[in-house]
């Protein structure tokens, strides 16, 4: 059982509480006796929430002053996943093993039309019939939620970059997580890219159920030694 600190990030639109109290994974990393870090990212939860995009160019930055200065273990699920990847790449000894959900080839492609989507539900105007658009506008409609402030953060121009080449040089042990419906799917260039991958294909999951899937918390649990006695 290891003693490493552990630090959850969470995705677009919603928050640290959200995604990792609600669903049980900061009580059970606390039965394994693990310290919990469960950082709100900037625009999110209890994080300061700028309007102008140009402040998110700090997101990660901000992320890591946070971090303990010490090796942590890190769970990152969408936004949260891209960080922490934008993060090892940077920095790889910040971290003892790294586990990301709900990414892959969306990392290294640019879907317009999703990104369309996801700005209509932050937007409160989601299109009835797509699934992402009425996800988003659900998660938008917390009273914690800053609308203008993910609009803000959707339009950042720069941030730290997660390409095959960075990603190259990350040789901490990660394990990736994605379901097989997930619109970030398919895994294998990320997979690929990693050189000590281990991949979960989470069968008939997609992006929305992910973090609430029993098997991603047992596998991820398992992955970083964290296991409830």
């Amino acid at each position: 059982m290891s003693s490493t600190p552990v630090v959850l990030l969470h995705g677009f639109a919603t928050s640290a509480a959200r995604t990792w109290g609600e669903n049980g994974w900061i009580e059970l990393l606390k039965e394994a006796g693990r310290t919990v870090l469960a950082i709100d990212l900037l625009g999110h939860g209890d994080a300061d929430k700028p309007h102008d995009p140009e402040a998110y160019e700090q997101l990660e930055a901000l992320v890591a002053a946070q971090l303990p200065d010490e090796p942590v273990d890190i769970i990152g699920f969408s936004l949260g996943a891209r960080t922490t990847l934008a993060l090892a790449i940077e920095n790889p000894g910040r971290f003892r093993k790294i586990v990301v959900a709900g990414v892959g080839a969306n990392l290294f492609e640019h879907d317009e039309e999703r990104s369309r989507a996801i700005a209509r539900g932050v937007a409160g105007n989601p299109d009835p019939e797509d699934r992402t658009s009425a996800y988003f506008a659900q998660l938008a409609d917390s009273p914690e939620i800053d609308r203008e402030a993910l609009a803000a953060l959707s339009k950042r121009k720069h941030g730290l970059p997660v390409t095959l080449e960075g990603l190259a040089n990350v040789n901490n042990p990660v394990l990736v997580v994605l379901g097989d419906q997930d619109f970030a799917a398919p895994a294998d260039p990320l997979v690929d890219a990693l050189p000590n991958a281990t991949f979960l294909n989470l069968r008939k999951a997609d992006h929305f159920g992910t973090v609430k899937d029993f098997r991603f918390i047992d596998a991820a649990l398992r992955f970083i030694d964290a296991v409830p006695k």
